[in-house]
């Protein structure tokens, strides 16, 4: 039945769901191979990865709503690929990139890339991938985001494009050659500190990608390749033409076509946007003329990075459920001026650029399209560990520890924003205070949310969150952060959220000259190495505000009774789903 439907007659919309929710599946039931079989901290507790389904062009079909700054920028991945290769690709090869240069987003992001050929003709039919954070992929610091990395040769290891299976085969000492020697040659920099959960994870993710590949091909021998294809063209389609109603709605609403806005780093750099839509059509042209130059320092933002940013607000904006996918960016236009910290040059340091100024991009578009107040603009980016290279240069076996904490939404018309939640373009968890205080030698003293930081007004901001650890033996700390000293702002008058704040709480030391413990402030991006004892706390801003007038009965909107969460909570919970 499926076979005889007739395009003519336009798409199914019962098949149009029916296809959309399949796609999706595809995507759900690789994330949780993927999450299964990870042995790392990151990956298996934290959820930093994406699975998604890629056309035979390379544009994004269907995604699980796992990270939207993965998702937006992997077509990129595979799109550079393709081109590279041509149709050189063969069944059993599998590839591994983690390049900005190449669609990446920054170095710890690795995305791995199968390809799905058809049983008979053997040409391309889909790709699948995953993009996952690795914790320690080399560079001059344990984690590999150094807030002080000036180039990017400092951050780790890069892969342009390496097939880690070749014809079926798993390529272990290209992978050593890649992630170990390569990154070791740069003055001050070391290779992959644990090469063994590394590893792990990639065969994770290549066993996700199979899964995925498994799965299209039940849906192809199910359907038809044509009913299939057909429908992955009818839900692109679909997502264009929700954007492009989108867009005349908001001329509506607005009174103009011409949206701008403005916002500003920590640093001064400005990113401005100018939104030209064109209302008889529903396209736009977002032009970001007016941002700043590459920076000397890390936030530097690859031109996929920016594109995630983008699809992601559209997609943010509509009320339709629909999957995120190419067909968001069809109706829009994408002016990003070369040699800005948007568009930087090839070897400029990224790895705040993807985390941060990802962040601010968001805040811009939405606050062009007058959608809501700043939520805290940043993910407060930490990581610690120690190894790498002796006092002669030796590789030494280390390890490292990555988390973002969470912080306050911003507020919009109708609703207040939420405390204690990651916000936009990041969706990961925190690692569980257990597992962290098992696996690593630190100690949770505090973790809650930050009185005080959220926007005041008609509907008020969300609360940022306190976070503050003990390290229980000597090692190095880092912190890559934003909003520390430009406040997420309010909108219709609302306040704006509180700034955040990273305080390193020292002990005396004799050798330090110290006889009193000291509080020191170490600003928004610092590494310093931290005794035993030593403390950091991460105070996280608070979201903005939306309207002025006599404050709303806020229902104590964040405050819930307690629930248990995370996954140790979730493995009690299906057990006793399960029963006895």
């Amino acid at each position: 039945m499926a076979e005889a439907h007739s395009k003519a007659k336009g798409p199914d919309p019962i098949l149009l769901t029916l296809f959309a929710n399949r796609f999706m599946s595809v995507a759900e039931a690789m994330g949780r191979s993927l999450q299964q079989t990870a042995i790392s901290t990151n990956i298996k507790e934290r959820l930093d990865f994406s699975c998604a389904l890629f056309a035979p062009d390379g544009d994004l079909v269907a995604n699980a709503p796992f990270i939207p700054i993965h998702l937006g920028s992997m077509s990129f991945a595979v799109k550079y690929q393709m081109n590279l290769y041509g149709k050189e690709l063969k069944e059993g090869d599998v590839l591994m990139t983690n390049s900005p240069h190449a669609g990446g987003s920054h170095l710890p992001d690795i995305t791995i890339i199968t390809p799905v050929f058809h049983p008979t003709s053997k040409e391309i039919i889909f790709f699948t991938a995953s993009r996952g954070h690795h914790a320690d992929i080399g560079g001059i610091l344990p984690g590999s985001m150094p807030p002080t990395s000036v180039n990017l040769f400092e951050e780790g290891a890069e892969i342009v494009s390496f097939k880690i299976v070749n014809n079926g085969v798993f390529d272990r000492e290209g992978l050593l050659d890649y992630m170990c020697e390569k990154p070791a040659q740069y003055p001050g920099s070391s290779g992959c500190r644990n090469i063994n959960d590394v590893e792990s994870d990639l065969k994770a993710q290549i066993s996700a990608n199979h899964k995925g590949v498994q799965l299209i091909r039940a849906i192809v021998d199910e359907y038809g390749l044509e009913t299939v294809q057909e429908y992955m063209y009818h839900i692109r389609t679909n997502a264009e033409n929700s954007v492009r109603r989108l867009l005349q709605d908001v001329v509506k609403r607005a009174g103009t076509n011409i949206l701008t806005a403005t916002d500003y780093l920590d640093d001064g750099s400005p990113i401005h946007l100018e939104v030209n839509i064109d209302e008889k059509t529903g396209s736009a042209h977002l032009d970001f003329s007016g941002t700043g130059c590459e920076v000397r320092g890390n936030l530097n933002a690859p031109i996929s990075v920016v594109h995630s940013a983008v699809i992601y607000c559209m997609r943010a904006m509509l009320d339709s459920d629909i999957p995120l996918n190419a067909g968001c960016l069809v109706p829009l236009t994408i002016k990003i001026p070369e040699r800005s910290l948007l568009s930087p040059s090839r070897t400029a340091a990224v790895c705040a650029g993807n985390v941060l100024t990802s962040q601010r991009i968001v805040d811009v578009v939405l606050n062009a399209f007058h959608a809501c107040a700043a939520s805290q603009g940043c993910t407060n980016n930490l990581t610690f560990g120690a190894g790498g290279k002796d006092k002669e240069g030796r590789h030494v076996a280390g390890w490292g520890y990555y988390e973002t904490i969470a912080g306050g939404s911003g507020a919009g018309p109708g609703w207040h924003g939420t405390s204690g939640v990651h916000t936009h373009i990041t969706n990961t968890r925190i690692g569980d205070v257990e597992i962290l205080e098992r696996r690593y030698p630190v100690l949770i003293h505090q973790f809650g949310l930050r009185e005080g930081s959220a926007g005041v007004g008609k509907w008020s901001g969300g609360e940022g969150v306190v976070r503050e650890i003990e390290m229980m033996e000597g090692m190095q700390v880092s912190i890559l952060s934003e909003r520390r000293t430009r406040q997420p702002y309010g909108m219709e008058g609302g306040g704006p959220g509180g700034l955040g704040r990273n305080t390193w709480v020292k002990q005396p030391r004799k050798e330090d000259g110290d006889s009193v413990q000291r509080h020191i402030n170490i600003g928004g991006k610092a590494t310093v190495w931290m005794g035993k004892g030593d403390r950091l706390v991460i105070e996280t801003p608070g979201g903005g505000a939306w309207g002025v007038g006599e404050e709303q009965e806020k229902e104590n909107h964040h405050v819930r009774a307690w629930e248990p969460r995370g996954s140790l909570a979730e493995r009690a919970a299906a057990q006793a789903a399960f029963g006895p």
